[in-house]
């Protein structure tokens, strides 16, 4: 995860680049536990966080949404007891 890992987000517009097939089979590797999956025609990463409570998991989306707004890219999160499902469209 090295090359990800000292990435840094850069604000999407509607003209950037769409990330490539080859890139896609390049960076996957490096977060195997996100599917690339498509809703709605738009491709997708998304991936499903366990805890053990709701106090947990309502800590962890404050800290992603902490993170994402730092970032400038903002995921769909959703909250329920035990669970966070943390989804990112990847290509405009």
């Amino acid at each position: 995860m090295d090359q990800l890992l000292h990435m840094k987000c850069v604000a999407c517009r509607a003209d950037a680049p769409r990330v490539t097939e080859a890139e896609m089979a390049e960076f996957q590797p490096q977060v195997p536990d996100w599917q690339l999956l498509e809703r709605d025609g738009i491709p997708r990463l998304e991936r499903a966080y366990k805890f053990r409570n709701f106090a947990e998991a309502l800590t962890f989306t404050n800290r992603v949404g902490e993170l994402a707004e730092a970032e400038g890219h903002h995921p769909a999160i959703l909250t329920e007891w035990g669970k966070v499902i943390v989804t990112r469209q990847t290509i405009h």
